[in-house]
Parts: structure tokens; sequence; C-alpha cells
């Protein structure tokens, strides 16, 4: 087994347990009476997501790690547990507002609107670098920054929505109550 698969062993594990979580708290926000915008979208998200995993694994498995990269995905994971520990039970890889409840204005939501999405997409681009597969590198990360466009532009709307700055246009086609 080579190293590369030990790389993509470690986000397949990692990507387990933060869906874990992010279920976790979808169902306790949920519970409280958390309303959802753009659930059309997830399912390609997750399958964009997954065919970069899969991608990984077929062309990566038995690539040597570039050192250099390497240390660039160990400093990704350090922000990507910041961001996770500053949203706490709030962190869910849906749009979930929480009606009545502010903004999260700590951690790096102090200095960016949506740290999250910035750490995937410098992931999805720096993990075929380190395994030296710019293609795939280039190829997800315009998929991603596709799908990003259309997700930040809706959850921007959804925060100022949330926040009584204006109201959601087109919210009775792409909000649904969540349910439980």
């Amino acid at each position: 087994m080579g190293e590369g698969a030990w790389l993509v062993g470690f986000l397949v594990v990692q990507r387990g347990l933060e869906l874990a979580i992010a279920a976790r708290n979808t169902a306790r926000l949920r519970g409280r009476g958390a309303v959802e915008f753009g659930a059309g979208h997830y399912p390609v998200m997750v399958a964009l997501h997954a065919t970069w995993l899969v991608t990984l694994a077929w062309a990566g498995y038995d690539r040597p790690v570039d050192v250099c990269w390497l240390g660039a995905f160990l400093m990704l994971q350090a922000a990507r547990v910041w961001v996770i520990a500053s949203l706490g039970r709030r962190w869910t890889t849906r749009i979930l507002v929480l009606p009545g409840a502010p903004p999260v204005s700590r951690g790096p939501y102090r200095w960016l609107r949506h740290p999250n999405y910035l750490v995937v997409a410098l992931e999805i681009a720096v993990v075929p670098l380190a395994l030296g597969l710019p293609w795939v590198a280039l190829a997800f990360t315009l998929a991603n920054a596709v799908m990003l466009a259309w997700r930040i532009r809706l959850e921007n709307q959804v925060l100022a929505w949330a926040v009584g700055q204006r109201p959601l246009p087109g919210a009775n086609v792409s909000a649904t109550l969540a349910k439980g």
C-alpha cells in the first residue's frame, strides 16, 4: 500500500466522522426548530465530494506524498478543527438557520464569513497536488467553485434574512421547514 492510500484513508475516516457530527448537530438543530435552505443541491455536493475521494483513491493510492503539500494539508486540518469548534453544535454540512440565534462571530468567523468553504476549497486542491495529481486538483477545484458560487450566494441571502436585514428572495421555493 502506497503513501497515497494512507492519506486517502485518513480523509475517508475523517469525512465519516464529520458526517456523523453533522448528522448529530443537524438532528439537534432540527429539534430546536431550525429551517433548512438549499436542500435540493445537497445531494450534488455530496456526490462531488464522494467522486473526489473515489478519484483520489483510484489515481493516488500508490503515489508518494509530497512533504510540502502534506504540510499545507496539515495546516488546513488545524483550520478545519478551528472552524468546527467555533461553530460547535451549530456546525453541519447543510444550510440550517436557527430562528432567533445570532450568527456565529467567534474564531475565524470574526474575519471571514465562510471559513469552512475556504478550508474545503483549498483542501480539494492541496490533496491531489500532494499526490502529484494536478489534473484532479484543477477539475475538482473548478467543479467545487461552481457549486460554492451558488451555495455561498444562497447562504449570504439566508444570513441576511436571519438577522432581519432583508427578505429572502424566493423563500417559498427554496426554503423548507426542516423535519426532525
